[in-house]
C-alpha cells in the first residue's frame, strides 16, 4: 500500500468518526458536548475520548442509545468504546 493511499484511508476513517461525532451530539447533555472527541474507527466499533472517569460513566449510561441512533443514520455500530485521555 502506497502512502498516498494509506493516508487517503486515513483522512476518510477521520471524517467518519466526526460525521458520528456530530450525529451524536444533540442526543448528548449540553454540558458534555465540548468534552467529547472521535476516537477510532474500526469496523462495527467506535471510539470516543473523554476527559475523565465522570464524563465516561455518565455516557456509559447512553451506549445504547448512542448506538441505536447511529444505525439509524446508516453506520453498522454495534459498539462504542470510551477512553479516557487524562488522569
Amino acid at each position: 500500500m502506497d502512502g498516498a493511499t494509506s493516508l487517503s484511508q486515513l483522512q476518510a476513517l477521520a471524517r467518519d468518526g466526526q460525521n458520528r461525532l456530530q450525529a451524536i451530539l444533540p442526543l448528548l447533555p449540553v454540558s458534555m458536548r465540548g468534552l467529547v472527541q472521535s476516537g477510532g474507527v474500526e469496523s462495527q466499533a467506535w471510539c470516543i475520548l473523554v476527559p475523565n472517569s465522570a464524563v465516561a460513566a455518565k455516557l456509559r449510561q447512553l451506549l445504547p442509545s448512542l448506538c441505536a441512533h447511529l444505525r439509524t443514520k446508516g453506520w453498522d455500530v454495534q459498539t462504542i468504546q470510551l477512553k479516557v485521555t487524562k488522569a
